[in-house]
């Protein structure tokens, strides 16, 4: 198995170039798909979830309240940790677990991990990564499109990327860095071009 770690900030166009890895061949695990998973109903994780947080941020059917629990940690970087502690390890071992039914199936499948908060949740540290790829926009051009793409105004837009880790800290531990300040194909065209060079070298 080659491992890919592939991470980028909030609307950096990382799950463009995830989708187009995949589209080649790659073995796409999600870690926020994953983490959606880990706090549906009936998971361990949501019961500390409400334990740490109260009932306000679960709603009537039993389900997570991401609203709810967004206002609370965006501002917060305190209660973050707290929820960030719960379901790290739960992300952690389900990765694991996919990671491992990827290489039997498979012992030469190429898996991209794809990670927001790698730097944050130091799952560098975790995974044997063979390659960590970030892909890299600027702030502007970041929060132009989450006001944009995702009807957030100036002030959300600016929480949710000062909740992330800064470009410095990401860029620090790229072996690769896919630059998508230009157009969908510019990107595109680095992701294949990265594709290329891994299905020769893995």
């Amino acid at each position: 198995m080659y491992l890919i770690g592939l991470t980028g900030g909030i609307a950096s166009g990382k799950s463009v170039v995830a989708a187009r890895l995949a589209e080649h061949g790659a073995i796409h695990i999600d870690a926020d798909e994953l983490a959606r998973e880990v706090v549906e109903p009936g998971e361990p994780a949501l019961a500390e979830i409400e334990r740490a947080f109260g009932p306000e941020v679960i709603d009537a059917d039993g389900r997570l309240n991401r609203t709810a629990l967004a206002d609370v940690i965006f501002s917060d970087p305190e209660r973050r940790a707290v929820l960030n502690a719960i379901t790290h390890p739960a992300v952690k071992d389900r990765a694991r677990a996919r990671m491992v039914a990827a290489e039997a199936e498979n012992p030469h499948a190429i898996v991209v991990y794809d990670v927001p908060l790698l730097v944050e949740a130091r799952v560098d540290a975790e995974h044997a990564f063979d390659l960590i790829v970030v892909v890299n926009a600027s702030t502007q051009t970041r929060l132009a499109r989450l006001m944009e793409l995702r009807g957030l105004n100036r002030a959300e837009a600016m929480h949710r990327l000062n909740s992330q880790a800064g470009d410095t800290q990401r860029l620090a531990i790229a072996d690769v860095v896919i630059d998508s300040n230009g157009t969908l194909q510019d990107t595109l065209r680095q992701a294949d071009a990265l594709w290329e060079s891994v299905s020769h070298s893995a």
